[in-house]
């Protein structure tokens, strides 16, 4: 005769399950290694990049390996808000880019920091005189931003042009000192 035997049930442990639905062992040195990156990356977004800095080293030799590059990225991020790397450009062009990129980005003290660099180095950048023109008008300065603007356009005359369509300007365009500085003929 045979006998009716159950069995138990397997019983499986749960894995967590992360946002790409790949399970995922839940460990305590990974809890810790979490916890110390949202620990880090608060203290990157108070503006403590030192004290980031120094938590996202220590990570790194325990961090999962999916936070490995990112980790790194906000290394390099620290180290740059740390002054710790100095920019370096092959060519005047390049460095006007660059200081332009931070004038749009709202970063006007270093933006005209780097324009100065490029007259000190070419005193005939006519570029370099334009963009300080345009940091003038952006932060108010209406006799700076007449005077950069002259000194562009005077060495070089296309200079005029641009800045006829160029919004940057748009809080000089009622001051009839930078519309006879376009317009010469009228």
């Amino acid at each position: 005769m045979a006998t009716n035997k159950t069995e138990a049930p397997h019983v499986t442990k749960k894995m967590a399950k992360t946002i790409a639905g790949n399970l995922v062992k839940q460990d305590a040195a990974r809890t810790q290694a979490l916890g110390l990156y949202e620990t880090a990356l608060r203290l990157m977004q108070e503006g403590k990049f030192e004290k980031a800095h120094t938590a996202f080293n220590k990570l790194i030799a325990t961090a999962p390996p999916e936070l490995t590059e990112r980790i790194r990225m906000y290394i390099s991020a620290c180290t740059q808000q740390l002054g710790g790397s100095k920019t370096t450009f092959s060519n005047n062009e390049e460095q006007y880019d660059y200081a332009i990129s931070l004038l749009n980005n709202g970063n006007y003290e270093d933006a005209r920091q780097h324009l100065q660099q490029i007259l000190k180095k070419d005193p005939k950048a006519d570029y370099a005189f334009y963009g300080m023109a345009v940091l003038a008008s952006m932060t108010g300065e209406s006799e700076n931003c007449l005077q950069q603007l002259a000194e562009a356009i005077g060495l070089n005359s296309r200079n005029r042009i641009q800045a006829r369509s160029d919004s940057d300007f748009q809080d000089m365009f009622d001051d009839p000192r930078f519309t006879e500085l376009l317009y010469p003929e009228s």
